[in-house]
């Protein structure tokens, strides 16, 4: 088999690798009888220099590859006829600006392995960029605490050389007794939950925080179940809110009138409770200062949330009475971060872990054997038409 990795073309421009060169030197002495091919790029976080050092072959042409691996979409007119690919294609949910692109991969007779579709037995995603997207997301959120309240500056996450770089510049913050809200606990809850501990905040129960005053800064972790309850009053059960969340109204606001920083890594599923509506934010009793929305549902669980920020500009106002835009540092306006593509402010970090996961989880399946049927069930075109998994796309392909 031969694996060409693929050049990032989408706009705007990723600097991310699905395999690091030293990955790249690691999968072929691991398996030999493989060969790997890399495209050259200008842009990618590690150079063509790099690949090249590793003794991995870069060229212009990736027609000779059996399996092309990327991170994000491949653009209609790059990709090649009766390929494998691997990628994030973003067209499992039917999402209408890559309609054409599966369209044209049913054409080409393309084999599309999704990323988001790798699971194990359990149904438990494989491989994902989430980890990085907490970690970065919960730095930004105090970055952004700081130019609210003029307490401090940090370095932006993108502007740091590495990982190391930007946890360093976590010795500047300057709190004294803020409270913060943390929400998540799949990939994107633990990143967040790595940056809190190298701030060095102390976590506290749900009653202290609510009970309680600190001349400290501190911080409460929230599952789903904190924070959702049933409307008649009955007793809560996890599982009902997963089957039935319309029987469920969220409690957020509890915890929403003594913070000051809500970071939020939680997943939100359609029909579940907003966390908090504009009609709570306009509350005299809410006092939430920042949000960093690392999960950034547009015009959904966090009312604050009204667009997707950018790295370039990464903070927007939200004024609580007009539910507009405003200037950040408005008085009463709610410091909002919802950077879309954090991951991408940490381009070599993200990528390293992201190609050890892809090493261990995902290539014995691709190169030995898929006796877990792991890519089988992430392939979701094959042969010139959609796979049985993914039928559900149908209408979606035929365009109703």
């Amino acid at each position: 088999m031969k694996i060409g990795v693929l050049k990032e073309e989408k706009v705007p421009a990723d600097k991310r690798v699905p395999l690091t060169p030293k990955q790249c030197r690691l999968l072929l002495d691991t398996y030999p009888d493989i060969e790997i091919s890399v495209k050259s790029s200008p842009i990618r976080c590690f150079s063509d220099a790099m690949y090249i050092a590793e003794g991995i072959d870069v060229v212009d042409d990736l027609n000779d590859c059996d399996v092309l691996i990327g991170v994000k979409e491949v653009p209609k007119e790059s990709l090649i006829a009766n390929k494998t690919y691997l990628y994030f294609s973003h067209t499992i949910k039917e999402q209408f600006y890559n309609r054409e692109l599966l369209l044209k991969m049913i054409e080409l007779n393309i084999s599309m392995v999704d990323y988001e579709e790798l699971r194990n037995k359990q149904g438990k995603r494989l491989l994902g960029f989430g980890r990085y997207a907490g970690i970065v997301g919960a730095y930004n959120g105090f970055l952004t605490y700081g130019l609210k309240s003029g307490k401090y500056n940090l370095k932006e996450a993108h502007n740091c050389e590495d990982r190391i770089e930007m946890e360093s510049e976590i010795s500047k913050i300057k709190l004294s007794n803020e409270k913060i809200i943390v929400t998540g606990n799949g990939r994107v809850g633990n990143g967040i939950m790595e940056i809190m501990e190298k701030s060095n905040i102390r976590e506290v129960s749900k009653l202290e925080f609510i009970q309680d005053t600190f001349n400290e800064a501190v911080f409460v972790h929230l599952n789903t179940m904190d924070y959702n309850v049933k409307k008649d009053g009955s007793i809560t059960v996890k599982q009902e809110f997963y089957s039935n969340p319309e029987l469920f109204k969220s409690t957020f606001m509890h915890y929403a009138i003594h913070a000051d920083i809500f970071i939020a890594g939680h997943y939100y599923s359609s029909g579940s409770p907003f966390l908090f509506t504009r009609e709570d934010a306009k509350s005299p009793d809410f006092n939430l200062k920042v949000v960093a929305d690392v999960s950034c549902d547009i015009n959904g669980p966090v009312a604050s949330t009204i667009k997707p920020s950018t790295i370039a500009n990464p903070i927007y106002g939200y004024d609580k009475q007009s539910e507009q835009e405003i200037d950040f540092r408005d008085e009463g306006a709610i410091a909002v971060m919802a950077v879309d593509n954090l991951p991408c402010e940490l381009p070599k970090d993200a990528s390293e872990d992201f190609g050890n996961e892809m090493l261990a989880k995902i290539i014995p399946s691709l190169l030995i054997s898929d006796d877990e049927h792991i890519i089988a069930n992430a392939t979701i075109c094959k042969a010139g038409d959609l796979t049985q998994n993914f039928e559900y796309l149908r209408n979606y392909v035929n365009g109703n």
